[in-house]
């Protein structure tokens, strides 16, 4: 038998000759929709296909040893630069005290004069000295970095020291270098100044907090002070009094996610969100402790494309406040709420870091042989059931036209 006959026979797609055909209107009308449901499946089916998801996974986070960067952008706009103090903890028993490395302290005019950016030159805190200079420390021990050893020789190594010996410091009256600087007439024109803090922290990556207070910080005992002696001043009109009022503009951390990931990940991923941001809190009161509670998560993304992971970490947080007058909070509507009396008035951020990691991943939920599938699956579905639908038609057609002919 010729090759040809033996595939004829296993031919599954019968052929009917062209006089046997019967072409109808309603027949070209199924096949036109068909198409139009097969073209707009398929696009579906195409969209599906290039669709980008992102698949979280939660492991153990290993790492050891690292620090962690903190972006912060915070402004006060009731308290000068001069009498704000940044100060980092943690449980590991390690302190930063008067941050200054990586913080920027910009000078604003007042609330009043619209909080604009005072454009302030450097100062030269050591101008007034000879080579041979060495300032009394009035009965305090001269600080470790001093610029002369054994001497304080400005008035802020003369602060530093007093702080060394937990002594208030007020002003710096009868203090010599304090004077020469013009230390209290630079508080005095700056009250009603406001402060914006930015720059970037590295702390140890484990439980601790950062706190913005006024006046110098010191240790006494067991507890951490602050000299508040310029934060009261009663000579200021009450709506002029310093106050811990601040907007975050910013608090992040971990690196910023690259504008590219973050406009990529708009609409399918907004855990890189920081929650504090833009964040306002306002008060009149000079004494009031406001407290964030923030719980901070290693996360990594691994976006298409992208090599290595891009690392940073997202975070929860929430806050409280309260009045260092202490009192209940009826004014919330909590009369049971009784708040403790005395503290540090002041912004601060509990950080505590979770045991866990996550993974991000991007990925496509559908395979290229997917893809060929569902259209395969689309076009066969699609013309099985136009034809069982035109053969439907067909014979409904024919039996009226026989019942009408009878």
């Amino acid at each position: 038998m010729p090759a040809k006959s033996r595939f004829t026979r296993l031919d599954a797609f019968a052929k009917t000759v062209e006089d046997a055909r019967v072409r109808t209107t309603s027949g070209g009308v199924i096949t036109i929709a068909s198409l139009l449901v097969i073209l707009w499946l398929v696009w579906g089916e195409w969209a599906d296909y290039r669709r980008v998801v992102v698949m979280p996974e939660l492991v153990v986070d290993k790492s050891r040893g690292e620090k962690m960067e903190i972006h912060l952008n915070v402004t006060f706009p009731r308290l000068p630069c001069e009498l704000l103090t940044l100060d980092v903890m943690d449980v590991s028993g390690e302190q930063q005290t008067g941050v200054v490395h990586g913080i920027n302290k910009v000078r604003l005019t007042s609330a009043a004069e619209g909080g604009r950016v005072i454009d302030v030159k450097a100062l030269e805190l050591a101008k007034h000295l000879d080579p041979d200079y060495c300032g009394e420390c009035y009965g305090a021990t001269a600080p470790a970095g001093a610029s002369k050893p054994g001497c304080c020789n400005t008035c802020d190594e003369v602060r530093e020291a007093y702080a060394q010996q937990q002594w208030a410091f007020g002003k710096g009256e009868n203090v010599e270098q304090c004077e020469l600087e013009g230390y209290a007439e630079r508080i005095d024109a700056q009250r009603r100044e406001g402060c914006r803090l930015e720059g970037v922290l590295r702390v140890n990556k484990v439980v601790g907090n950062f706190h913005i207070a006024p006046g110098r910080s010191f240790t006494s005992g067991n507890m951490h002070v602050h000299d508040l002696a310029n934060f009261f001043d009663a000579d200021l009109p009450d709506a002029e009094k310093h106050t811990m009022t601040h907007e975050i503009h910013q608090l992040r951390f971990g690196p910023q996610l690259p504008d590219e990931l973050s406009d990529r990940w708009q609409w399918t991923d907004h855990h890189h969100t920081n929650p504090l941001d833009g964040t306002k809190q306002e008060t009149n009161e000079p004494g009031y402790n406001y407290m964030y509670f923030v719980k901070v998560v290693s996360t990594s993304y691994l976006p298409l494309g992208w090599d290595p992971l891009i690392e940073t970490h997202q975070y929860s947080v929430t806050s409280h406040k309260r009045s260092l007058m202490g009192g209940d909070a009826s004014d919330e509507g909590h009369k049971e709420r009784l708040h403790a009396a005395n503290g540090i008035p002041g912004v601060f951020v509990n950080y505590d870091i979770s045991p866990m990691k996550v993974i991000n991943r991007e990925a496509r939920p559908k395979t290229f042989t997917g893809f060929l599938t569902g259209v395969c699956a689309i076009i066969g579905g699609t013309l099985t059931v136009a034809a069982a639908l035109d053969r439907g038609l067909y014979e409904g057609v024919s039996r009226m036209k026989k019942l009408h002919s009878n």
